[in-house]
């Protein structure tokens, strides 16, 4: 601290203005004002004398290529000139943090530091630079456009792109990843060997362990062999934590497994609180996959059956993932070559309860509500770690020493999210649309993960993308409405009804430019035209005259009956470049730098406490809260699951992938409360759940927690 008498004129540092967020003034007000003081004394203080300056933009170009500290490819790609303008126009942009916690942020995690850490080599405009040039891949116009969508705050790349982007050294531009793991010991040991790799990288990764056999199952026919997943599970916990991206943070992983597992009450309880050391997962995450008919034998109380891998594999000659449970169920019963163990399906929901309650684990995936609604010809089997990535895999074949037979097809997640505030302020929602998506795809082109080739070969068949949003709540309560009113249920409604038309019709125009659509087009639900037909049977306006109001002032145009029939008509004859288009992620560092609330939720608390390494606890406010608006800002405890679900379920008709979906429960429910929830969402149509958040504490602030693969 500079001076800390606060009964004098002397200043205090930033962290000390930044805590005074958390105290009301002698009038009972919260004082935004000392937030913004935070920020300019962080930049006195801190930023400015740990920040290597430079004579002009030459010199400094020229001593970081030199240095080593960017990468030639990427500035080869414009005129020298050009660069110069180009950083130029950023740093006369007049971008300004809105909140310290951004300013600290941005500083703490992304920004290109020297080699030994002790210097700033970056402002935010100069690492936009870098983004953008990256990204824009010698296009001086598309970098021009996506240098000013993120400076304006309408844009932001994810972390692993908007940290990596430019800079030599590096890891990859990618958030997450997916891969299946086969029954056999090649596909479990290659499994192994994709976490290391992929880890070191700076993702996070998924492995779907619904194929492994359970425990018990034969091997090579001789009975009670098999140790199931848990063993599988416990080496990757230990793979992740050995690839700790040079000890900057430990690797982040999920497993999924399918709620018909025999293993699934053995998977649950790894992670209860008084779990045997020798089964005990701490750090991997967990995710289960729910078809229909659980919650249909829940229901009417039926014996819920679980069944073998090894038989399914055996006798119907194919995955157990690949089998439609909920179509197949009485099917599969009735086969007396196939194993089966019994147990209550409402037992099985209040165990999941219970450990959600422990826990806030595990994800849950609505099997059945994903296929529905995926386009992509192929099953959805699992989730990412934050449970909003849904995209089609296939198996690949091993040879014994780990070789490549037939390379499968696994999965990578390219995010990037809009600012809805600020989106809807540009009066130009498609140009944001069209160069959010352009970049995007970007990340897809630009990555090659060679060490993991299914991952690879997913990604250069697919060129699949998640488009995702943030700052609903705050736009929301900026324009006078209620998170889940119905004017909020209204706006969520025809703003992804917009967005999923704008993603469409960049995604057709990047398929006419550059003549190719992803792999399995001509099989998909846009190839036929189906997939438009729900847009196509009604009209799709703001039934509230606020929202019509807003929609109207913001100059927007929403896509008509022609809109659409022109648009399908397009798609059906030059295709789409991307397989998948939009995935709402749980957004965390990148809302903070915006000033957005995170994804679509609404807030965890008007003041929030982030815990941020040594220097203890920062105070980040609520977008556009002040002390005249405070009703408008009621967090996600008070508000209540089904205004959630609710708002998710708007959102959920038009994305065509998944949003990630936390529950927020006050410290007085009980495991019937979260079934509760959990049936609730089923029924509205939800995909998934992410985390089961339960309120812990009483300061008017609360603490919170982001993305564990996303969040530095």
């Amino acid at each position: 601290m500079v001076k800390t008498d606060i009964f004098s004129k002397t200043t205090l540092d930033y962290h000390a203005l930044n805590a005074m967020l958390n105290l009301y003034d002698t009038d009972g007000r919260i004082q935004f004002e000392k937030d913004h003081e935070a920020i300019r004394q962080f930049f006195i203080q801190h930023v400015n004398p740990n920040t290597i300056t430079f004579n002009s933009i030459p010199e400094r170009l020229n001593y970081l290529i030199n240095k080593g500290y960017y990468e030639i490819n990427v500035l080869n790609q414009y005129n020298f000139n050009f660069l110069c303008d180009f950083h130029n126009k950023a740093d006369n942009w007049g971008f300004k943090f809105k909140t310290f916690l951004g300013a600290w942020k941005y500083y703490t995690s992304y920004t290109l530091k020297t080699y030994d850490r002790k210097y700033y080599l970056e402002s935010f405009e100069q690492r936009t630079c870098m983004v953008a040039l990256t990204l824009a891949k010698g296009d001086k116009l598309l970098a021009y456009n996506i240098l000013e969508e993120i400076l304006s705050g309408r844009f932001q790349p994810a972390t692993p792109t908007f940290l990596n982007c430019g800079k030599k050294q590096r890891g990859e531009l990618v958030s997450c990843f997916l891969l299946r793991i086969e029954d056999n010991m090649e596909s479990i040991g290659r499994a192994i060997n994709s976490a290391l790799q992929l880890s070191k990288r700076g993702g996070g990764v998924s492995f779907l362990l619904s194929n492994l056999r359970e425990f018990g199952a034969p091997i090579k026919l001789i009975k009670n062999q098999s140790s199931g997943v848990i063993p599988v599970m416990k080496i990757l916990e230990d793979a992740f934590s050995y690839a700790n991206q040079l000890g900057a943070r430990q690797g982040a992983g999920a497993v999924w497994l399918h709620a018909h597992h025999p293993d699934i009450f053995r998977f649950l309880d790894t992670k209860r609180e008084n779990a045997d050391e020798k089964i005990r997962i701490k750090t991997l995450s967990l995710g289960v996959v729910i078809p229909d008919i659980t919650f249909k034998l829940a229901k009417d109380n039926e014996k819920m059956a679980l069944f073998s891998p090894y038989d399914i594999k055996k006798f119907y000659g194919c995955a157990f993932s690949e089998i439609d449970i909920n179509k197949k169920y009485y099917e599969i019963l009735e086969d007396s070559r196939i194993n089966k163990t019994y147990i209550q399906p409402r037992d099985f929901f209040q165990t999941l309860a219970e450990i959600q309650f422990e826990s806030g684990y595990p994800y849950i995936m609505y099997e059945d509500s994903v296929n529905r609604s995926n386009p992509i010809s192929g099953r959805i089997n699992m989730s990412n770690l934050c449970s909003e990535i849904l995209q089609v895999n296939s198996a690949s074949q091993l040879n014994s020493d780990l070789s490549y037979h037939h390379i499968g097809k696994d999965i990578s997640c390219n995010l990037g999210s809009i600012n809805i505030a600020y989106a809807m302020d540009s009066k130009n929602l498609q140009h944001t649309v069209d160069v959010a998506i352009r970049s995007l795809t970007a990340v897809s082109m630009i990555s090659e993960i060679s060490s993991v080739p299914s991952i690879a070969k997913g990604n250069n068949s697919s060129h699949a993308i998640g488009l995702g949003q943030m700052n609903l709540h705050g736009y929301l309560a900026r324009e006078g409405i209620q998170y889940g009113s119905p004017e909020a249920l209204d706006f969520t409604n025809i703003y992804f009804y917009c967005i999923t038309y704008y993603v469409l019709l960049t995604s057709n125009c990047l398929a006419i430019e550059l003549k190719q659509s992803f792999d399995g087009f001509s099989e998909s639900h846009y190839a036929s035209g189906v997939y438009f037909n729900k847009y196509l049977k009604r009209k799709w306006y703001p039934y509230t005259k606020q929202v019509k109001n807003i929609f109207e002032s913001s100059n927007i145009k929403l896509p008509n009956y022609e809109d659409w029939v022109m648009l399908r008509e397009s798609i059906m004859k030059y295709g789409l470049y991307n397989q998948n288009l939009q995935a709402i992620p749980p957004t965390g560092s990148i809302s903070y730098i915006n000033n957005a609330t995170s994804s679509i939720h609404p807030i965890v608390s008007r003041i929030e406490i982030r815990k941020e390494g040594k220097t203890g606890r920062v105070y980040y406010p609520a977008p556009f809260m002040n002390n005249n608006n405070l009703e408008l800002y009621q967090d996600a405890y008070q508000i209540g699951y089904k205004a959630i679900i609710d708002t998710y379920a708007e959102a959920t008709k038009h994305v065509d992938q998944g949003l990630s979906l936390t529950l927020f429960f006050r410290d007085d429910i009980t495991t019937r409360d979260i079934n509760k929830a959990q049936i609730y969402a089923w029924k509205k149509g939800i995909k998934t759940i992410y985390y089961i958040r339960i309120r812990q504490t009483a300061l008017r602030g609360t603490e919170v927690k982001g993305c564990i693969s996303c969040t530095l």
